[in-house]
């Protein structure tokens, strides 16, 4: 299975690779397809403005008829141009959305989807919806053989009061049911090109943005290294030298000793005596003195007052 998908991808990755470098090629195609389409609804309401004002006021009732018409006019002229050239592909792709949105909900709404009604039920879009049973095709579909009956008619008609070769010579007659399916696949083109823009190598919004960019990105480096060049040629800022922390005096010996003397008196005095095991010496009294052992001495006061000098 791994070497399955590693010889699809290898294909996958080589062939699109190679497509990736033509992936300008699908925006062009839809601007290709579109600025015409544009162009020429432009045109036709430029030159018919006022009768384009009219009908947005009183057929469609829309406010502000005359500013509609020519916001409508010019956005579909303008951008229209735009698209071909390929200019400002992503901006001008959602006013136009705009006005597509506008145009199917109030013109094309009421008419279903189909911009030309199918004259063949069979062969409708609408017939495996149909099958579903999705109200809205079967009533497509009935709607459907309603045009085929008008159109075998209107070809009885024309065989027998006129030449029916002629004038299906340039295109069979078909009924337009003036649906939304244009408006909404207009509106789907310009949705992609609002989130691819106008695409490589084939529009103007490529080149011109390359060049802008290139010029956005030199300017940010230049400026980033003026900066740095400005900050170099800045002095040092100055070295503000610390005092020496001053060292603590010691105190004297007279004030060392006792403290000193004091911390190994209870360092003894926490530390446990040891129990001594001697048995304690025997006290001896001392010898007792008598008097006979030792006479009175004589004191001066105690001679006779025969002996005293007369």
């Amino acid at each position: 299975m791994a070497l399955l998908f590693r010889a699809y991808y290898g294909v996958h990755d080589f062939l699109f690779g190679l497509l990736a470098k033509l992936d300008g090629l699908a925006p062009l195609l839809i601007r290709l397809y579109l600025a015409p389409v544009m162009i020429a609804a432009g045109l036709y309401k430029f030159r018919h403005l006022d009768a384009i004002t009219q009908w947005l006021g009183s057929g469609l009732g829309l406010p502000e008829p005359e500013l509609m018409a020519q916001l409508l006019t010019y956005t579909e002229l303008i951008g229209g141009f735009l698209l071909l050239f390929g200019l400002a592909v992503r901006w001008v792709s959602i006013p136009l959305m705009v006005a597509m949105l506008v145009a199917a909900i109030t013109v094309h709404w009421d008419n279903g989807w189909f911009a030309i009604a199918p004259s063949d039920p069979a062969s409708s879009i609408a017939k495996p919806l149909a099958d579903l049973g999705l109200p809205a095709a079967r009533a497509s579909m009935e709607n459907s053989q309603a045009v085929a009956d008008r159109l075998a008619s209107a070809r009885t008609i024309l065989d027998e009061y006129g030449d029916y070769g002629w004038i299906t010579e340039k295109g069979n007659i078909a009924v337009v049911n003036n649906g939304i399916e244009f408006a909404a696949t207009y509106f789907i083109m310009l949705l992609s090109l609002l989130f691819s823009g106008g695409g490589r190598w084939f529009s103007a919004d490529y080149y011109i943005d390359r060049k802008a960019r290139a010029r956005v990105k030199a300017s940010k480096e230049a400026k980033a290294a003026a900066k740095r060049e400005a900050e170099e040629a800045l002095p040092p800022p100055p070295v503000i030298a610390s005092a020496p922390e001053a060292e603590p005096e010691p105190e004297p010996e007279s004030e060392l000793k006792p403290k000193s003397a004091a911390v190994v008196d209870a360092a003894k005095t926490a530390a446990p005596q040891p129990e001594s095991k001697t048995e304690p010496e025997p006290q001896v009294e001392p010898p007792t003195e008598s008097k006979e052992d030792h006479p009175p001495a004589k004191t001066p006061s105690a001679q006779a007052p025969s002996d005293l000098p007369k």
